[in-house]
């Protein structure tokens, strides 16, 4: 029997390894880079079944343009002239409605629900004390009148969609934390989010895929496919051919290329983003969005790490120092009496986030070939519904139709 490809070696290539290994397929898993420093280990870490709205979504059009005007903005498009830009953009521009929020909620609440649940499988599973997975929610805090009246708003969609949500007074932030002083309005506290160690979490798997006989290639760039009339016979690397059943494409940003080799259209943009860890003192005790800066903190223990920005850019090395900065001054305008240096460029991880036009990921069956399949364009959410995905693709794999409503993430509506 010819082993299983997976394109990726990322947090969602990693738990479709998984799950398919626990089907009893052979899994070969190949990355282009070192497999040791990538978006699934600089992210916030966060667990989001409260993150059912879009990225595309009516707000971000008008936001997007005032924020273009700030170097330190959380959302930011570098201009030039190139083709993949323009169309991203207007389609992104399309999306951007209300209509298309709605008919998105359903999809993105269904797969988070049953990602947040395999996780928790995961935990029981393999032991907690690695990857410190805090099941204790997440506050999105605002400080104006307009982020109250945004978050309310987003607060009632939420119930509406059966999440658990609740407004909370600066007493009840209080509460939750004690330690520090916080300089907000209010808040939007949804319990059944979580947060874990990113870093730990990729490090405990690769490591337990490893072990399981999982081979695992790091540095292997995709050339080509060799094609049969509707099946991809072999993967084809910069170390030689590799003869395959099926091919799992979670290449993340690099997954457009992909689906070019294999003659469809898969539009995405990386969009960079950055985070730095800094000691927690006095210590933060409650993963948190500041809202109106579009920044998270994600404590553990005596380490917090703050993340952020949006940057549709090309130039995946360079560190925007001003946006780390922008990063850098939110924490004291929620934090006041945060103890916060300015981090030093080799503390400053950056990646490049897979950004469909839509928001929405793209997860199931590639167009025109029976033995392919997509799970890619998670944008922020990578971690979150890893874990999701890779079942999903591991149940396609076998023929199985899972749980999830997958319609909205067709790989296939803009091909």
């Amino acid at each position: 029997m010819k082993p299983t490809v997976v394109i990726g070696g990322g947090i969602v290539g990693l738990f479709t390894a998984y799950f398919l290994h626990k089907e009893g397929t052979e899994v070969i898993v190949v990355d282009k880079g070192d497999m040791k420093v990538n978006c699934s280990t600089g992210n916030a870490g966060m667990i989001v079944p409260s993150h059912i709205i879009p990225l595309a979504s009516p707000g971000m059009i008008s936001k997007g343009i005032s924020w273009m005007l700030s170097s330190k903005s959380p959302f930011y498009i570098q201009p030039r002239l190139d083709k993949r830009l323009i169309d991203w953009c207007l389609l992104f521009y399309r999306n951007s409605n209300a209509k298309h929020v709605q008919k998105s909620i359903p999809y993105l609440k269904g797969i988070s629900l049953f990602s947040k649940q395999l996780y928790l499988d995961f935990v029981k599973a393999h032991g907690n004390d690695n990857i410190r997975l805090q099941d204790k929610g997440l506050l999105m805090l605002y400080k104006t009148a307009e982020g109250e009246r945004e978050e309310a708003e987003f607060c009632h969609v939420a119930q509406e969609s059966g999440l658990e949500a609740e407004i909370l007074t600066i007493g009840d932030i209080e509460k939750l934390e004690p330690n520090q002083r916080v300089d907000a309005r209010g808040g939007i506290y949804f319990p059944e989010d979580a947060h874990l160690s990113p870093k730990d979490l990729y490090i405990q798997l690769k490591q337990y895929l490893f072990d399981q006989g999982v081979i695992l290639k790091p540095g292997v760039s995709i050339e080509g496919f060799e094609k049969g009339v509707d099946n991809v016979n072999a993967v084809i690397t910069n170390e030689g051919k590799i003869d395959c059943d099926q091919v799992m494409v979670c290449a993340g940003s690099w997954s457009d290329q992909i689906a070019k080799m294999l003659g469809f259209r898969l539009p995405m943009m990386g969009g960079k983003g950055y985070s730095f860890e800094l000691p927690n003192t006095p210590p933060l005790m409650q993963a948190s969005i500041l809202t109106e800066a579009r920044v998270s903190q994600s404590p553990y223990g005596n380490k917090v790490r703050f993340g952020g920005t949006m940057e549709i850019s090309n130039k995946s090395e360079e560190i925007n120092l001003n946006r780390v900065r922008g990063i850098y001054e939110s924490i004291k305008a929620y934090y006041p009496d945060f103890k916060a240096d300015f981090p030093q460029e080799s503390q400053i991880w950056k990646g490049m986030r897979p950004c469909s036009p839509d928001g929405l990921p793209y997860i199931g069956k590639a167009p025109k070939w029976k033995n392919v399949a997509f799970g890619a364009g998670h944008s922020m959410m990578g971690l979150s519904l890893a874990p999701a995905t890779g079942k999903i693709l591991a149940d396609l794999s076998k023929g199985k139709e899972g749980i999830v409503p997958l319609k909205g993430f067709a790989v296939d509506r803009y091909a």
